[in-house]
């Protein structure tokens, strides 16, 4: 697989689950896949426009405050201006359109959503968002399978 994923898991790490996009970027890392980049980070910033610019996929991991239904949500992003950047700090689809106006390409993008309870001060994730981590790497490797499957076959000779 020569193409590239950029994974950008995000979220406070000393808020409890808020921090379990980190968590599941890092263990993405661990995985160690040559077409796969792997971020944790506290905030999705301006900068993190250039990574994706080159990137063919992007996947944004955060955590949710579920209001009826406690499941991990994938999905689909575009770029939008709708929330401006506002300082250092950005939603996945501001990212996007920064991304496009900048570099005149923005990856096709996916977020992945993980439910959250507990987001007082601390480092312990909470069951629920313990089960929604595995949940999440399972439904990650799901969609890289299928990137890798439909990026080798659109580029066959």
């Amino acid at each position: 697989m020569n193409a590239t994923v950029m994974v950008i898991g995000y979220g406070n790490d000393l808020r409890s689950d808020d921090g379990i996009g980190q968590r599941i970027a890092d263990e993405i890392a661990s995985w160690h896949l040559s077409a796969v980049k792997s971020l944790a980070v506290h905030q999705l910033t301006p900068e993190l426009a250039d990574a994706l610019a080159n990137a063919e996929l992007a996947i944004f991991v955060d955590a949710y405050i579920p209001s009826e239904f406690f499941d991990v949500r994938v999905r689909s992003l575009s770029p939008s201006i709708e929330n401006a950047i506002a300082g250092h700090t950005a939603d996945p689809q501001s990212l996007l359109a920064l991304t496009q106006t900048l570099y005149g390409h923005c990856p096709p993008a996916l977020w992945v959503t993980v439910p959250g309870v507990n987001f007082e001060f601390g480092d312990r994730i909470s069951e629920i968002t313990e089960t929604g981590k595995a949940i999440a790497l399972g439904k990650i490797m799901q969609i890289l399978d299928k990137f890798k499957n439909f990026w080798m076959k659109s580029n066959l000779c």
